[in-house]
């Protein structure tokens, strides 16, 4: 049988740090993101969709949230599988009750650990989170579901294979070997944000709609093909439309800095790019000023969103720049002085080059 795996659609997610039409835009596109899915099941003859956790960023979101959501999946003639994770954990009488009244027969929402028989011969198991944070393995249970022999059996569960650290959960901790353990075929797992194959039976699918700049990959879903006697087949299917990247530039002329913006940009769809861009190096004072003219005036406007972090990008002092200063006696020593200390790098290096621009920075402005 062949099923879709995708995780942490986290629907309702604010974006709170971008301006406002960003922030719509990434909404959106979390929702668009499921009739890509929807389409995915569809040209590629997968009966079902299964949702391994955090369906929603919050377990209270809005009835418009709720509404767009089952309104996107009823468009399919797949069968969609809910799973509560530790944003949306199932609680009695909370925002699965809410989704159960709306939603029709293509969409089950798993709130009880259980063993289910989606198809003649093939289980789902699935491992709901009652609460954000479970100190036991919530894939215990799996081991305790009996099914048919010879049948396909399949784990739905949403926690951590292993230490995230600050980039995912590190409550909700499951058995690296759980797949073997409870003789799954497969084991979808949610919670990581990226895709991710522990072994060849357990796979995180990570979220269809890149959230966070954490990885270049735009959002994926992982089409999955099992049968009783041999590995799954699974094949990664992007379904994102933004791409996040992170970006640092040694740049110590224009020429150069134009040559990275050029390749950047023959390289992405601008509009549907977001970029923390961390610049470094010690140009003129001039090319400093074009550099972060060309990022304002015209990268800027191309991109969805551009962050630019230009502490390390520091004026160096030209020529002109130094005979000018020559007429300040102590203030062209001072000068000549931190050049050769931010040139020649180590952690001295690094003050030299803010106090050389804050030198000339100061001095133009008495100038002026």
């Amino acid at each position: 049988m062949k099923f879709v795996h995708t995780a942490d659609w986290q629907l309702g997610k604010p974006f709170g740090r971008f301006e406002p039409e960003v922030r719509t835009a990434l909404a959106d596109a979390r929702f668009d993101a499921i009739d890509a899915i929807g389409a995915v099941a569809a040209n590629n003859g997968a009966n079902h969709v299964f949702v391994a956790g955090d369906v929603f960023d919050t377990d209270g979101p809005e009835d418009r949230t709720i509404v767009q959501a089952i309104s996107r999946m009823e468009r399919y003639p797949c069968r969609w599988w809910l799973l509560p994770g530790n944003h949306d954990c199932a609680r009695s009488g909370g925002l699965w009750a809410r989704v159960r009244q709306i939603a029709g027969a293509s969409i089950t929402v798993l709130t009880e650990p259980m063993a289910l028989e989606i198809e003649a011969g093939a289980w789902l198991l699935s491992a709901p989170l009652n609460h954000r944070h479970n100190l036991e393995d919530p894939t215990d249970l799996f081991e305790g579901m009996v099914t048919p022999d010879g049948s396909v059996r399949i784990g739905l569960a949403h926690g951590s294979i292993r230490d995230f650290g600050m980039q995912g959960e590190t409550k909700n901790q499951i058995a690296p070997d759980r797949a073997r353990r409870s003789g799954l075929n497969y084991l979808a797992l949610g919670d990581w944000h990226g895709a991710l194959s522990i072994d060849s039976r357990t796979w995180y699918a990570g979220t269809p709609e890149t959230d966070r700049f954490q990885r270049d990959e735009p959002g994926q879903v992982l089409l999955v093909d099992v049968e009783p006697d041999r590995d799954p087949v699974v094949a990664p299917i992007r379904t994102g439309r933004f791409q996040w990247l992170r970006r640092s530039w040694v740049v110590n002329d224009q020429s150069a800095f134009d040559a990275e913006c050029d390749q950047l940009l023959a390289e992405i769809d601008p509009s549907a790019t977001l970029l923390e861009l961390s610049l470094a190096g010690i140009p003129s004072i001039q090319d400093r000023v074009a550099m972060i003219g060309r990022l304002e005036n015209d990268v800027g406007h191309r991109l969805r969103y551009l962050d630019v972090r230009a502490g390390d990008l520091v004026a160096r002092p030209s020529e002109d720049d130094l005979s000018a200063l020559a007429i300040e006696g102590m203030l062209s020593v001072a000068a000549a002085k931190l050049t050769n200390l931010a040139e020649a790098g180590g952690p001295n290096g690094s003050v030299a080059k803010r106090a050389l621009e804050r030198l000339f920075v100061e001095y133009s402005r008495a100038s002026a």
